[in-house]
This record gives C-alpha cells, structure tokens and sequence, in this order.
C-alpha cells in the first residue's frame, strides 16, 4: 500500500466517478435540499457525508487488496462491469421512464428534509439524506474497487471526494440549469462506458498476470 499521491490514479478515479454520480440519487438530493436550505450548508454537509463514505470505500478496497492478486482483479472486474451495465441500461430506458425516476426520487428526498433551515440543522439534515442515500452505491462499490486495483488509498480517496464534492456543488448551484440542458442518459452511457473501459483494463492486468 502506497500513500504517495499518484496523480494519474487520482484523475482516472475523478474521470469514472464524476460522469457516474451526475444522474445519481444523490445529485437529486443536492438539488432539493439546495431549494430548502443554505447552498453553503447542503454544499458543505454533502461534502462531508461524501468524505466518510469514500473512507469507508477506500478501507474496505484495501481489505480487498489482501486477498490474492488474481481474485482482486476478478472482483474489481465484475465491479466495473456491473457498474458498466447498470449506467447503461439507465441511460437507454425511455427518457419518461427516467423522468418518472427522478420526479419519485425528489418526492423521496423532500418528504426526508423536514428539519430547520439554517445552521446546524440544515447540516445535519443534509448530512443525514446524503450518507443514507450514498451508502452502498454504485460510486461507494466503485471506489473500493479502484482502490483494491491500484493499491493508492489516498490518490483514490481524493479523486472519488474530489469528483463527489464537484457534482454537490453543481447540484446546489446549476442543478436545475443543467438539468433542462444535459440529458441525463447521455451522461449514464459515457460513465457506463467509462466503467466498461475499466473493466477490459482489469481482465487485460488479471490475464497478463
């Protein structure tokens, strides 16, 4: 395990992740919770939630990364391919299919954001939706993998936060603008393409080696 920071590892983390979260559940909760709260308190309680759950990825891809060398690619593998099919497949749905997603997804996240408005409150309500949302995504999966994969905890770690911070900040001040101008699916076909790449890069380490 290295903790030197590999900027290429942390750019190929920010490059999957970042495309993968843009139609996610959470981006959604960023978005609703922006419209009831502080932008700087969502913005601020999502980042933090994002940073505990990609610490939790990343320890759980070095307990991974203990496991022989052939198995962890097997399993970093099949991450990225289910990952791969599960963007895809969201992203060719029928675009009314997804809008009837979101809209049931934003109802979700407004019925839990019934807390104050300020302060403190904002953030631990944030905080809470966000962590909830978050645990056992598809990100959360992904990151553990890149990490089992690379062996670079901290470069992952910053990449997969770094990505999730910059899509809660799009969330709180251009989610709504973004949303009427960047179809979704399409987004969900090029992180599904992004995951699918990683997936052949793993099968090509896990043959070779």
């Amino acid at each position: 395990m290295s903790l030197a920071l590999d900027l290429g590892v942390l750019l190929a983390t920010f490059a999957v992740i970042f495309p993968a979260e843009l139609p996610d559940k959470s981006f959604i909760a960023t978005l609703v919770l922006a419209t009831r709260y502080p932008r700087l308190w969502v913005w601020l309680a999502a980042s933090a939630a994002f940073g505990i759950q990609m610490l939790i990825a990343v320890a759980a891809g070095q307990l991974l990364s203990y496991l022989p060398h052939a198995l962890v690619l097997g399993v970093t593998a099949t991450l990225f391919a289910v990952g791969a099919v599960v963007l895809v497949h969201g992203g060719l749905r029928a675009r009314a299919d997804e809008l009837a997603e979101e809209e049931e997804e934003t109802r979700e996240f407004e019925s839990r954001a019934v807390a104050g408005r300020h302060g403190l409150a904002a953030f631990a309500t944030t905080f809470a939706v966000i962590f909830t949302a978050e645990w056992g995504d598809l990100t959360q999966l992904v990151t553990a993998g890149q990490a089992a994969r690379t062996d670079a905890p901290l470069s992952v770690f910053l990449g997969s936060w770094l990505a999730l911070t910059a899509v809660a900040g799009i969330g709180v001040l251009v989610g709504s603008w973004l949303q009427q101008r960047v179809p979704l699916w399409r987004i969900r076909i090029v992180s599904g393409a992004l995951l699918a790449l990683l997936a052949v890069v793993t099968v090509v380490e896990l043959v070779r080696g």
